[in-house]
């Protein structure tokens, strides 16, 4: 038989237990209540999401709230009915927090989910079949720890990135009056270790080790005898540990059993080690060896108030004043003065706590209902639990730093909880603090120090989300930012780029011209220098007659270009200039200063010409009839007409030809009135 050297944790207290009182009787059956008030967040993590709609029919065991996402936990219908109400209900919380809850009117049939009815979900060879499945069946079910805090049970079995040596099975129950794993592990041993075998399968430990206190010696022969049942190798072991609250606490368990201790601020698994308590072995292996979903829990239901106190399978959802019902409550015990603003004035109301003495917490009312979670129902009297309404100042005796199993320092934690200190707070380690109220019973002055304590984390939790929420919106908006930016930054160098592109086109483009009308000029002034070239003897050829007026629109234009050609050099040297930097290249400088110098040779040479052809033209007066005028007159006018337009449209678009075409238009108009009086003469000398 393996050996198991047991070890101890700092601190502790030895209450009174008082747990014989509802361990007389068997494990009680409680009658179908008429309604069920069954909340979608019985587990740490995200509230499950709703399938059912008001109206519906249901059976028992139909999922009726799916997980939401990885860390949550299904819901399922406890029993056969009619969906009458999804609302808002007060849930059964220290904080008297509300959440949404479907509420469910009973049939009285109880009848199962056919597919559970007739067996078509259980794995038979539940301990050969894969892991996956097993997990699945198990997150499907909604199996969530129903010791503590409600952690979903797929979550933490699924351990595949760790090593898990050891697998710690809480049968410790250190808390006064509770009573419902001792129990089960009496009446329902070898369902338990049949679930110990599967979570043993799962997380490949090469032991469990079951943890049990010894005042439970009952539960202790049930649970060993069982294990002489199971006819394979399956590394398990019961082991008794004395009895010391809180020696069920996660972290002091794994303490007693393997010196081991858990880092601060880490979790079991971080030391190879996973933990689960009796209740969640049975419920897993109903899960995977029948189908059946987490739909019930064996409750406590014991105090002076009760007249039986006893353990009852309880359906999940079932609201406490039936469990109170039936196990004869009388209210005129459980009475106690509480204080209404000032000392002068008192209310009496029943006190009805959910949990332990030690770390539960008092009902506001007996409507509220049973969850996964809900181990005891206490109904205390007066006499057996008093409230202490009235607490005294610290005096510092340091009794809360002897009791702490968690070696923390209460009064420390106490006085930074009283001042609002969370950084202090937290940098003594209040979140290792397991809530035990150890250090609250020991007190002399009566101080809720646990309730400073949760009051206090509450807070840091707060404060935390807001500062994840802060950082969150500061990231998105300097991604927002950093995006807006980038796309500015991508505008301004597209638009940069096509502005250098049509820069150097135009540049490209006025190169060409130049070029182009260099060439011209140059091919032009050499016709004209072969045409009155002097090598061949005047004399020896008729001259050509010489149109005079063709000449002068050649000259015109040659000094108009001329005059541009000259104002574009002037320009590039100007900006040249400006930019500060001497004797720099300017492009195209070249190319203009060479079209100034040509056209500045057309213009000689042109008025050169125009001078010759005065000399040469021959005095006789052409004869001109009235017609010729006329027509003269009236290609005059639609020129006139053409060049206005072209003047009007430099204006509008504000061209650098405007001077130009201006001085063209004022010769046309003088033009055109020249031939006015030239006809108006006409006519008077035929007269």
């Amino acid at each position: 038989m393996q050996t198991i050297t047991l070890h101890s944790f700092d601190g502790g207290i030895h209450p009174q237990e008082n747990k014989h009182q509802s361990t007389q009787t068997a494990i009680a059956q409680l009658p179908l209540p008429t309604q069920l008030i069954i909340p979608i967040s019985q587990h740490i993590g995200a509230p499950a999401d709703v399938t059912v709609s008001v109206g519906d029919s249901v059976l028992k065991g139909q999922q009726i709230a799916k997980p939401k996402g990885f860390i949550s936990a299904a819901i399922h219908a406890p029993t056969s009915g009619k969906v009458v109400a999804i609302e808002k209900r007060e849930l059964p919380h220290s904080s008297g927090l509300e959440g949404i809850c479907i509420i469910l009117d009973t049939d009285g049939k109880d009848q199962w989910l056919e597919e559970i009815n007739n067996g078509s979900l259980a794995i038979n060879e539940y301990l050969e079949a894969d892991n996956e499945l097993l997990i699945n069946r198990i997150r499907d079910c909604g199996i969530t720890g129903m010791g503590g805090a409600g952690f979903p049970t797929a979550v933490k079995m699924a351990v595949q990135n760790r090593t898990i040596d050891t697998l710690i099975i809480n049968g410790a129950e250190c808390e006064p009056y509770i009573t419902s794993d001792d129990m089960l592990m009496r009446e329902r041993a070898l369902e338990t270790l049949r679930g110990v075998q599967i979570l043993l399968k799962l997380t490949s430990a090469k032991s469990c080790l079951i943890g049990i206190e010894d005042n439970k010696p009952e539960a202790i022969q049930a649970m060993e005898d069982a294990l002489h049942k199971i006819h394979r190798e399956h590394h398990i072991a019961v082991v008794t540990i004395p009895t010391k609250y809180p020696s069920g606490g996660e972290k002091q368990l794994i303490k007693i059993l393997t010196g081991k201790e858990v880092p601060s601020g880490g979790i079991p698994a971080d030391i190879g080690i996973v933990c689960q308590n009796v209740g969640t072995c049975e419920a897993v292996y109903h899960a995977v060896a029948e189908g059946k979903p987490l739909t019930s829990r064996i409750t406590t239901i014991t105090g002076e108030s009760i007249e039986q106190p006893q353990n009852v399978e309880v359906l999940i959802g079932t609201p406490v004043k039936d469990l109170l019902g039936y196990a004869g409550f009388k209210q005129e015990k459980s009475l106690f003065q509480k204080l209404l603003g000032s000392k002068s004035k008192t209310e009496s109301k029943p006190r009805i706590i959910m949990g332990g003495p030690m770390m539960g917490f008092t009902l506001s009312s007996d409507e509220l209902p049973i969850l996964k979670s809900s181990n005891c129902i206490l109904a205390p009297s007066q006499k057996e639990l008093p409230a202490n309404d009235l607490a005294y100042a610290c005096i510092r005796c340091g009794l809360c730093t002897e009791a702490c199993p968690a070696e923390l320092l209460p009064q420390q934690l106490y006085w930074f909880s009283k001042a609002g200190e969370l950084d202090k707070a937290e940098q003594h380690n209040i979140a290792d603090c397991i809530e035990c109220g150890a250090c609250s019973y020991v007190c002399p002055s009566q101080i809720p120090l646990v309730q400073y304590y949760r009051h206090t984390k509450g807070a840091i939790k707060d404060e935390r989300a807001a500062q994840q929420k802060s950082d969150r919106s500061k990231i998105r908006f300097e991604a927002r930012q950093a995006r807006l930016d980038r796309e500015a930054a991508e505008k301004e160098a597209k638009r940069q780029a096509r502005a250098a592109a049509a820069e150097k086109a135009q540049a490209a483009k006025k190169a060409a011209a130049a070029e182009a009308l260099s060439k011209q000029t140059t091919e032009s002034a050499k016709g004209v220098d072969e045409n009155t070239s002097t090598d061949a003897p005047a004399e020896t050829k008729n001259p050509e007659p010489v149109d005079l007026e063709k000449l002068q629109k050649q000259l015109d234009a040659a000094q108009a270009g001329l005059k541009k050609s000259m104002d574009k050099v002037a320009e590039l040297k100007a900006s040249a200039s400006e930019d500060g930097v001497e004797n720099a290249p300017i492009e195209n400088l070249d190319v203009f200063e060479k079209a100034v110098a040509t056209r500045r040779d057309k213009v000689k040479l042109l008025a050169l010409q125009i001078a010759e052809a005065k000399k040469l033209a021959p005095p006789v007066k052409k004869e001109v009839s009235r017609e010729d005028i006329e027509k003269k007159l009236r290609a005059q006018q639609d020129r006139l007409a053409k060049t206005k337009e072209r003047v009007d449209l430099a204006k509008e678009q504000g061209l650098d030809s405007l001077p130009a075409l201006q001085k063209g238009l004022d010769k046309q108009m003088q033009k055109l009135k020249e031939l006015e009086e030239e006809l108006a003469q006409f006519d008077k000398a035929g007269a």
